[in-house]
Formats: structure tokens, sequence, C-alpha cells
């Protein structure tokens, strides 16, 4: 197989078990003169089981920016560059962008090498709707976490996301309270000895204790459920009455508790209804 000069190929690699790399992976890997990784130091195990030797160089999201200029310095030395995450498909929550759009900029081609990927590894298994939204990891913060998920829980087609093992409680208290009445999947190694798949209700979904470790790919089902009637009047009245005994910020925790509705639209009205009620 013939590598073109002056050249990057975007390559995916397994995401567990080594037997995953396709071949045409394996012939963009060899014949390249320099390969891009994630972390070396993983790289270089998925790459001696395979006898590659190649030029490696270490390119992750703290350097990718600082490494743009040396790399594009090799293209214009004719140079094959392959470009591999830790595991998976590059660029989906992984580095590349700069590099793709620096790339695109210097009129230097890109290839894909398609390959594994978790995303549509758990989809397909998820048994929800193909019509997907991928979004990557969450926010770790509550307050990033909820302005994110009270846009995304408008969205009626299944969603896929990244979280953190050790955080995975936070994550289910935030998608009970933004996604209830769906379902959820949650995939665990995935192509590896203990994969796993836990499959639930979300109203259901219980805590994990601390032993689950690593990366989780979650996959939440779209919305089939139609939106309930909001009877305006009952919350006019509910707001009025709590007005009466609690603050404004209070007013509105205590309708939300009991009323999936924007929070923003909650706060507006009992704005309006304590701004009247003042006059």
């Amino acid at each position: 197989m013939k590598l073109l000069s002056n050249h990057l190929y975007i390559v995916s690699t397994p995401i567990g078990n080594l037997d995953d790399i396709t071949l045409r992976a394996l012939k963009v890997l060899k014949n390249s003169d320099i390969i891009l990784c994630e972390d070396t130091r993983r790289s270089i195990k998925l790459l001696n089981h395979f006898k590659i030797k190649k030029k490696l160089i270490s390119y992750h999201k703290f350097n990718e920016k600082k490494q743009l200029a040396g790399i594009i310095k090799y293209f214009k030395e004719g140079k094959i560059l392959s470009l591999i995450s830790d595991a998976g498909t590059p660029l989906l929550s992984d580095p590349g962008k700069f590099l793709v759009s620096k790339c695109l900029e210097e009129k230097i081609e890109i290839t894909p090498v398609p390959g594994a990927s978790s995303i549509t590894s758990a989809l397909s298994v998820s048994g929800f709707s193909d019509k997907f939204l991928f979004y990557g990891f969450l926010p770790k913060k509550e307050n990033e976490l909820e302005k994110v998920l009270t846009i995304l829980s408008t969205n009626i087609y299944t969603q896929v996301f990244f979280v953190t093992a050790k955080k995975i409680n936070f994550y289910i208290n935030a998608f009970k309270k933004f996604f209830s009445g769906r379902k959820i999947m949650i995939a665990k190694e995935i192509t590896k000895i203990h994969e796993t798949f836990i499959r639930q209700e979300i109203d259901e979904l219980k805590s994990f204790n601390n032993s689950i470790k690593g990366e989780l790919t979650v996959v939440i089902s779209e919305n089939n459920i139609k939106s309930k009637i909001i009877d305006e009047e009952k919350i006019v009245n509910k707001i009025k009455k709590y007005l009466k005994n609690y603050s404004l910020k209070d007013t509105v925790n205590l309708i939300l508790e009991t009323e999936k509705i924007n929070k923003k639209k909650i706060y507006n009205l009992c704005l309006k209804i304590k701004n009247e009620k003042n006059r």
C-alpha cells in the first residue's frame, strides 16, 4: 500500500480488543514516517503488539497548539504522518481539531481511516433510536452541568455522553432530574473481557458503589413521552401561596420540585407575580 506524502491520516485504533484493528489501519501505520500519539506510553503497547516501529511524537490536549509548527514542518519535508488517540477514533472527545484545521489552512490533505468507536458500539446495542446526538464529556461542575442539560433535555433524540466512572452517581442524579421518563444504558469496558451493559429506566436507576473505574459511555433514549399540558392556573396559585412565606429563589426551587418546566420560564413567571403583588 503506497501512502501519499505531505499527507495526514486520521487512524482509528481499538477501544479495548486489539483484534478490532483494521487491516487498512495496520498498513497505514506501518507505512507512516511519524505517528502522533495522545499518550506514547499507551500507543507503544499497541504498536509493539503489531511489530510497528516508527518515530512517535506526543500530541495531546496540553501541547497540541505548541506542537503545530514542528508538525507542519514535517509535512513540508514530504513526510507521511498518522494521528492516533489512546483508543477509538481521533478528534471525538480527543485532541486533533487544531491540527486538522491547520492542515486545511496549509492545503495539506487529510484522510480518515475508520474503525472502532465507543459511540457507535454503544449505540448499536442500546435498542434506542438511531437518530442521535453525541455530546462527549459532560461538565464536572454542577452549575455548568445544569446549564448543558437544561438545553439537551429539550432534544427528543437519543443522546450519547462520556462520563468518568468516579463521578457516575453525580451524573445519575442529574439525569433523573432532566431526563425523567426516559431509558438509559451505561456501557463499561466495551470489547474488553469485563464488558458490561447496564440497562434501566432512568427513574429507577440506583447509585453505584465506588469500585467502578475508568470511562463510561452513557446512552439516553429518545423521548417518546408526549408533553403534558401545563396547568398554568394551578402553578400561578402555587407561586402566590409560596411567595407569602418564601423568597423568590426558594419559590422557584419549590415549584421545580413538583413541576417539570424550564427553570427560566418559572423564574420569569414568579418575578412577574411578585412585581404585580408589590404594585
